[in-house]
């Protein structure tokens, strides 16, 4: 990692960049998959599985006994860590519902919002590197909270067995998903949003994914298909004050690492001194990890960032606006005031951004690449409509209608006023 000490704010954009890799040359790739599913179904399903996951499937969608039989295949530890995540991820999502106040704007004219969860939606799970059981948690427990009649979930067959991983399962069964199918890539993306004859078609796509998912997101949107936010590779920034311990920050920097060598992980911290210390301990903890190949590459792609004042941090820390923000400071609440942009926060030396990905109750879907300029990460919100109604009485129209018919008259729309003034002249009529 690269330390880079008090920066000069012409040289930050240079500072900001993520190792983005350039995805129009899959463009073309992935809208043939596309195409291919759309016309042909199941079997280009089968066709597709073969070819890229290396197993023949006689059956796409997994069977009641299967999902059954999941729990059975993972430590009773596990199933109870699963459990709480659930509950605690269930609690915090509960609390963002709303109720639904009705609103008098003037005598007589009744305004109110209701939310309706969406019919139908489908998480995509990444089986590849990791199987992300906790994905499943962050996507089925607030569709179920919303009221989702239908929710499908997609993920990779493993080539020994062409089996989804049991912990996905089990989440899954334990969270109410409705269909599981053992498809990855992006024809598992192809499938749910056009349908074939075994994937239901949805109206809404969520969860992470490899290049080839993230493109068929993108292609899938263009279609008319909403999905829950731009996605690219996971990242987070530590900020750090004098008290964090340098083996912390190290470990969370490499916790995300971890994801994938196209991660990025950024540092700011007040002196060089500590900024050297926690390079140096990167370096050792590196060693030790199973993933350090993948970590390694991402450590090369990501930089330290010296600054002496406090002001330039936080500038710093929004223009770069981090999927995950570890503040690990004594005044990590004063210093997050701040705070205009990022996906989720982690405040203090005891919150590593690990709780977050996993059990605190927090969804870890985020907006990545800076995209918390402008998206929230996936929430309650996330799966449900909101629709408006409005009920005016007699006594409403006469108060409002007038006011209706001059503005629509002013923009040429006779048709509009005439809706009103045919009321009203009746409403005068009968007294």
């Amino acid at each position: 990692m690269k330390i880079y000490n008090n920066p000069l704010r012409s040289d930050w954009p240079a500072l900001l960049q993520r190792p983005a890799k350039d995805l129009s040359s899959l463009r073309g790739p992935v809208a043939e998959i596309m195409q291919a599913v759309k016309t042909g179904g199941d079997a280009a399903l089968r066709d597709f599985t073969a070819r890229f996951d290396k197993v023949e499937l006689a059956e796409l969608a997994v069977d009641a006994a299967t999902i059954a039989a999941a729990k059975d295949k993972l430590t009773p530890e596990l199933c109870t860590a699963i459990q709480l995540a659930k509950r605690n991820i269930e609690t915090f999502h509960l609390s963002q519902q709303t109720k639904v106040t009705e609103i008098e704007t003037m005598p007589g004219v009744s305004c109110w919002r209701e939310t309706r969860g969406i019919d139908k939606v489908g998480l995509y799970i990444p089986g590849g590197t990791a199987p992300l059981f906790s994905t499943v948690l962050m996507l089925a427990v607030p569709a179920r909270i919303a009221g989702c009649k239908e929710v499908v979930l997609c993920s990779p067959p493993n080539r020994k067995m062409g089996e989804i991983h049991p912990a996905v399962l089990y989440a899954a069964a334990l969270c109410g998903v409705t269909k599981i199918f053992r498809l990855g890539g992006a024809q598992a993306i192809a499938a749910m949003a056009y349908g074939t004859e075994s994937v239901p078609a949805v109206y809404k796509l969520f969860g992470p994914g490899n290049a080839y998912v993230t493109v068929a997101k993108q292609l899938a949107q263009l279609d008319g298909l909403a999905i829950d936010m731009p996605a690219g590779p996971s990242e987070v920034l530590v900020g750090a004050d004098a008290g964090a311990k340098a083996a912390w920050i190290a470990a969370d920097l490499l916790a995300q690492a971890e994801h994938g060598a196209d991660s990025q992980v950024v540092l700011v911290i007040d002196t060089e001194e500590q900024a050297k210390e926690v390079r140096a301990e990167v370096e050792r903890q590196l060693a030790e990890l199973p993933r350090r190949e993948m970590a390694g590459a991402s450590i090369a792609n990501s930089l330290i960032l010296v600054f002496s004042d406090v002001q330039d941090q936080l500038d710093y820390i929004n223009a770069y606006a981090p999927e995950h923000l570890i503040l690990s400071m004594e005044n990590a609440r004063i210093f997050a005031a701040g705070i205009q942009n990022a996906g989720s926060v982690f405040l203090g030396y005891y919150t590593p951004e690990s709780v977050g990905d996993y059990a605190s109750g927090t969804n870890h879907t985020l907006p990545t690449y800076g995209y918390a300029r402008n998206y929230s990460g996936v929430s309650l919100d996330s799966f449900v409509t909101k629709i408006t109604f409005q009920e005016l009485t007699s006594e409403g129209l006469k108060v409002l209608g007038p006011a209706v018919e001059i503005m629509a008259e002013a923009e040429e729309l006779l048709g509009h006023a005439r809706a009103v003034t045919l009321r009203l002249a009746d409403l005068h009529k009968n007294g």
